[in-house]
C-alpha cells in the first residue's frame, strides 16, 4: 500500500493474556481504505482474539488502536457499532424465529414519529421493512421474496446474505467477516464472495477471516498472516502462491524481509 495513505484501522503492540496463555503477543494490524484484507492463521494463532479486540468484544492488556487516525478503546461491541465497525460472526448472530427485517434492525429499531413512538414506544415496521428490502436489493439478494419471512426458512447462503447486508447497511467505516463461507456449499459460497466484492466496490474496507485459501486469494487485496499471537507478515496474493501462504502460517517457511516489514 501507499505509505502516504493513512490506515482506516490501525493497531500496534496489542497484548491479550488469558491466565498463562498469551493470545495476542505484541500484535500489529493495518486496514487501508477500500481494501479487502484477509486474515489467515492456524488454529490458536490468535486471529479471533485480534478481531475481538478490534470489535470491542474483549479488552486488551496492552497496546493502542486508531480509527481514522484517532485513538480508540471500545468497551463493548455496541460501542464499536456506534463508531461504524460492524462484525458478522461465524454463527451469524441471527434470531431464527424473527423475520428478516426484524433481524436487520435488531438492537436499533426505528420508532414511529410523534407521540406514538416517544411515549408508547411503537415501532415503525413499515419503514424498517422498506429499508431492509432496499438494502437486500442493493446487494442483489433478489431471491428473498418476503421480507417478513422468518430467517429459519432461509437457506444457509441467504442467511449469510442477510447478515452481510445488515453489516453493510449499518457499518459506516469497517465490515469484519468471520469465516463467512465456512458452512456453505459451492453455489452459496460464490454468492457470498460476490456480496463481499459488491460491498468493497462501494468503498467499504473489509476484514475477511478465512481458512479457505482459494476464496482468500480470489477476493483479497492483501493477506495478513497471523502466527503465534502476532502479525508474521503481510503479502500480496498476486506475488505469492497458496502454498507459500500456508507455509508462512504453519512455520514451514520464513517470509521474506519485505513482507515482514509491510
Amino acid at each position: 500500500m501507499n505509505p502516504a495513505v493513512e490506515p482506516v484501522l490501525k493497531a500496534r503492540g496489542l497484548v491479550k493474556r488469558y491466565g498463562r496463555v498469551t493470545a495476542l503477543n505484541n500484535a500489529d494490524f493495518d486496514l487501508y481504505p477500500g481494501e479487502i484484507l484477509a486474515v489467515i492463521g492456524d488454529n490458536g494463532a490468535g486471529k479471533s482474539s485480534l478481531i475481538k479486540a478490534i470489535s470491542g468484544a474483549t479488552n486488551v492488556d496492552e497496546g493502542k488502536m486508531w480509527l481514522d487516525g484517532k485513538p480508540f478503546h471500545f468497551n463493548s461491541p455496541l460501542e464499536a457499532r456506534e463508531a461504524g465497525i460492524e462484525t458478522v460472526y461465524q454463527n451469524l448472530a441471527l434470531s431464527p424465529a424473527l423475520s428478516i427485517a426484524d433481524n436487520m434492525f435488531m438492537g436499533r429499531e426505528i420508532r414511529r414519529s410523534g407521540v406514538m413512538g416517544s411515549m408508547f414506544k411503537m415501532l415503525d415496521n413499515k419503514e424498517m421493512q422498506r429499508i431492509a428490502r432496499e438494502k437486500l436489493n442493493e446487494l442483489g439478494l433478489m431471491t428473498i421474496q418476503n421480507i417478513n419471512q422468518a430467517v429459519e426458512t432461509l437457506s444457509g447462503g441467504q442467511r449469510q446474505g442477510v447478515a452481510v447486508a445488515r453489516a453493510a447497511a449499518f457499518g459506516s467505516r469497517v465490515v469484519i467477516l468471520d469465516e463467512p463461507t465456512a458452512a456453505l456449499g459451492v453455489k452459496e459460497s460464490r454468492k457470498v464472495l460476490e456480496l463481499i466484492q459488491d460491498v468493497r466496490s462501494r468503498g467499504m474496507p473489509i476484514v475477511l477471516i478465512s481458512h479457505n485459501m482459494p476464496h482468500v486469494f480470489e477476493v483479497a487485496d492483501r493477506i495478513h498472516v497471523h502466527r503465534l499471537g502476532r502479525r508474521l507478515c503481510t503479502i500480496n496474493p498476486k506475488d505469492y502462491t497458496m502454498s507459500d501462504a500456508v507455509a508462512f502460517m504453519t512455520g514451514a517457511q520464513e517470509p521474506p524481509a519485505e513482507a515482514v516489514a509491510a
